[in-house]
């Protein structure tokens, strides 16, 4: 073998041993033509990791990017021929992979990649630096932190001095000062979280029962009031049980980790929220993404892993978080009964909100029992705290033994529930809430998109304003905030590098006058930064 090709495959050796300490993943998982994302199931954070890393022990001409390769064979070929740094040629060494391997004599610190000219620097940038001390990442952050709370552009964590309703008292620390603003970064779509009936039973339950129960529902953490929740749960959602988690993050984890082993498989949508993703990493199954609300892409997933041992859970979103659409429940159904796998949705923001009742998603499109498990959050549209999963009896049973997070943590405090119990009866017997919020979703939303506004796919109550470039959006927020309208910031991790944008929560408490005011805020904000494409 010659030293060019004793080259080549140590470089590939040392990329592919990289890939597997950052994913976990055998070299047996990592097909070299299957998308790493989308097939792999290997996701944006562990991707910028492995960036990472490899910067660190190559010297590119270019910065590298995860948008410069897409399978590991692209990533192969993006190193081929790179010279490797110092790092690169002792990390070799340790590796045991071919010693006598030349190495360039650019030290990784004069790596052409430092020297570049000024480029935007994301959260993503903070995710790993490859030093040593652990600590160090966390440096550098903090003076990017620094930097854009100065500017006004960080405004996460600020806190409320008002209830949050459709106005808002928050103290702006960029002007040093409390102020009122229009709230559209709220999640209490129904107005419940202020609703006196639900503050009085709260209050009550409080006064009976104590603070809390002090802990887990399996010893001695049950009150009566938790088996009653259950049991409205179960029936508002058409389901036979449902069984309550200590928050909606918590019912994610605790289930797909309950559920699905090493074993198994569990296919998930690129853009399903956080709380799914960590689920499948507690659970050892492998992991495989499909393309967002891409049911094409699922059916190539689902083909793909056909012949796989053990089962296949297919998870979504009902309604996703940062874009406002709703999953293509139909065909999944479809498709899930055609590979024999079974569905999980979450429902956090779809419960309240859509179907004829606002059960959620499975009403929405008449599959109200070809879901195999609902799961929500109670944070939001139920103005309380706490997750909470329903399907069949013998599939809760199981969970109350097997999901983690239920068993050995402390469960929501009997209060909060006598409280959740009180949003159930309202939104069962008050229906116009659920109009109102409607009503306020179509005319805002027709509003921008009739401005110019990029609005992506959003269906629900989440409307985006789509910007793309990290910078450009949080100037956007910033200008939205000096005006007095509070909406969220969204960048990474909330979404891809490239993808940032501003999201607006309506709620069933906003007035005409508030919608307007959000309208004219938006449209000053967008010009006042010249934002690209807008036509208001």
């Amino acid at each position: 073998m010659t030293k060019n090709n004793d080259l080549a495959t140590a470089v590939q050796s040392l990329v592919l041993d990289i890939v597997k300490e950052q994913t976990c993943y055998s070299e047996s998982d990592l097909l070299p033509d299957v998308p790493m994302e989308e097939g792999l199931g290997i996701d944006s954070i562990i991707l910028a990791s492995i960036v990472d890393e490899l910067q660190q022990v190559f010297v590119f001409e270019h910065k590298l990017n995860s948008a410069s390769f897409n399978t590991i064979n692209d990533l192969l070929a993006r190193c081929e021929g790179v010279a490797l740094s110092e790092k690169g040629q002792a990390k070799l060494v340790t590796l045991g992979i071919n010693h006598d391997v030349p190495v360039n004599d650019v030290s990784v610190n004069e790596c052409p990649t430092a020297q570049e000219g000024p480029s935007h620097t994301t959260m993503r940038d903070f995710v790993s630096d490859g030093s040593p001390d652990l600590f160090s990442k966390v440096r550098k952050f903090n003076d990017f932190y620094e930097t854009q709370a100065q500017t006004g552009n960080f405004w996460y964590g600020m806190p409320l001095s008002s209830r949050c309703e459709n106005r808002a008292t928050i103290f702006d620390a960029y002007q040093n000062k409390e102020r009122e603003f229009l709230m559209f970064a709220s999640n209490n779509y129904l107005g419940l979280a202020n609703e006196p009936r639900v503050i009085d039973a709260i209050c009550k339950a409080a006064k009976e029962y104590g603070a809390t129960n002090t802990g887990c529902r399996l010893i001695g953490g049950t009150n009566h009031l938790h088996l009653e929740l259950e049991e409205r749960l179960a029936h508002f959602k058409g389901r036979e049980a449902c069984i309550v988690f200590p928050s909606g993050y918590s019912a994610n984890l605790g289930t797909i980790s309950a559920l699905t082993g090493p074993k198994d498989t569990v296919i998930t949508d690129v853009y399903n929220h956080m709380s799914i993703q960590d689920g499948c990493k507690l659970s050892g199954a492998k992991k495989r993404i499909y393309k967002h609300n891409d049911m094409a892409s699922l059916e190539e997933v689902l083909k793909g892993c056909a012949d796989s041992e053990g089962g296949k859970l297919i998870v979504a979103d009902g309604v996703f978080s940062m874009h406002g659409n709703i999953v293509k429940l139909p065909e999944m159904v479809r498709l899930a009964r055609k590979y024999q796998a079974r569905i999980l949705i979450d429902d956090a923001h779809s419960t309240g909100i859509l179907g004829a009742t606002g059960s959620g998603t499975a009403e929405h499109f008449n599959l109200k029992h070809e879901v195999d498990l609902e799961l929500g959050t109670m944070s939001k549209t139920l103005a309380g705290m706490g997750g909470f999963v329903c399907g069949d009896k013998d599939v809760i049973d199981y969970l109350r033994f097997y999901a983690n997070s239920y068993v050995f943590a402390a469960t929501i405090p009997a209060h909060i529930a006598a409280g959740l119990i009180q949003c159930i009866d309202i939104i069962e017997k008050e229906p116009e809430r659920i109009e109102r919020l409607w009503s306020n979703v179509n005319y805002l939303h027709s509003a921008l998109k009739e401005l110019g506004f990029n609005t992506g796919d959003s269906e629900s109550a989440i409307i985006p304003i789509v910007i793309g470039d990290e910078a450009l959006a949080m100037k956007m927020g910033h200008a939205v905030r000096q005006q007095g309208m509070f909406c969220q910031t969204v960048v990474f991790p909330g979404v891809a590098v490239g993808d940032a944008r501003l999201r607006i929560s309506v709620l069933s408490q906003h007035t005409k006058a508030d919608l307007d005011g959000a309208i004219e805020i938006l449209v000053n904000a967008a010009r006042s930064v010249n934002l690209p494409n807008f036509k208001g």
